[in-house]
């Protein structure tokens, strides 16, 4: 790798499910420090869910945005390493993704942006060029240590993305399907696509959808009213509002809907505007 290359400096973000128990992430981290001890690494979380590609997905899609342009996001939630999932990196108007197609990208690639009138707005590569491995004979079952963050480190050091492999139709990458969104006479009916640390259901109808409307969710047997905050309702008592993240959500005042609703992802709940 060349000096300018090195002296480049994109950020680089990890995610995992690894966990903080074992010494996955540092080693990860170990390897990138190999090929450039000066780039600033951040943990977007290591707590998904073991194999939770859904939750994975969710959780970049809702982060990407904070980080500055270029950034590089490395990505590990890969139920499927050692088989013959493709292992890619993808340049897109923000920055770059590297992790094992599986769906875990498509929902940053769904967003605002990754289309335009032309087509598909980003590029994708397979990563089959060896000299940016770890090594060319990678473990079975560590893709993250082997491939993907020597990967993530090269292209935050400045080496473009179709030195990394052969590219790929952006068409074929893997989509993770959580289901539509669909309005009615009444509202909108969609589904939960993410389940946070505090057992918040969050949905995947946008809150754009009851901005400035009386509205409730119907969804386990219950009527639920639509607030602003948590605090518009009792302790204890259950709430319908628009999370951060910019999705309608069901959550508990101080407690947890999902333990006490048991609503699942891909569950289906309802908008009722009223």
């Amino acid at each position: 790798m060349s000096k300018k290359q090195i002296g480049e400096q994109r950020l680089l973000t990890l995610l995992s499910d690894f966990g903080d128990r074992d010494v996955y992430v540092g080693i990860m981290k170990g390897v990138i420090a190999q090929i450039n001890p000066r780039l600033r690494v951040v943990d977007l979380t290591h707590q998904i869910p073991p194999q939770d590609i859904a939750a994975a997905r969710f959780s970049l899609m809702n982060a990407y945005a904070y980080f500055p342009v270029g950034t590089v996001h490395v990505a590990v939630v890969d139920p499927g390493v050692g088989s013959k999932r493709r292992a890619i990196a993808v340049e897109f108007a923000q920055g770059f993704l590297v992790g094992p197609d599986n769906g875990i990208f498509s929902g940053i690639l769904s967003q605002s942006g990754a289309m335009s009138t032309t087509g598909y707005a980003y590029t994708a590569v397979e990563l089959t060029n060896l000299n940016y491995w770890r090594t060319p004979q990678p473990s079975k079952t560590f893709h993250g240590r082997d491939i993907f963050a020597p990967v993530g480190a090269s292209l935050a050091s400045g080496v473009p993305l179709k030195q990394l492999g052969q590219e790929i139709d952006p068409a074929s990458l893997v989509k993770l399907d959580i289901g539509e969104c669909k309005q009615t006479t009444t509202g909108v009916v969609g589904c939960i696509q993410y389940i946070d640390h505090f057992g918040n259901l969050v949905s995947n109808i946008a809150g754009s959808y009851v901005q400035g409307k009386t509205w409730s969710v119907q969804a386990a047997g219950l009527s639920i009213p639509g607030c602003e905050t948590y605090s518009d309702v009792n302790v204890g008592e259950i709430i319908a509002l628009v999370g951060s993240h910019g999705w309608v959500e069901i959550a508990i005042n101080s407690g947890n809907a999902h333990s006490k609703l048991q609503l699942n992802w891909q569950d289906t709940l309802q908008v009722v505007l009223t």
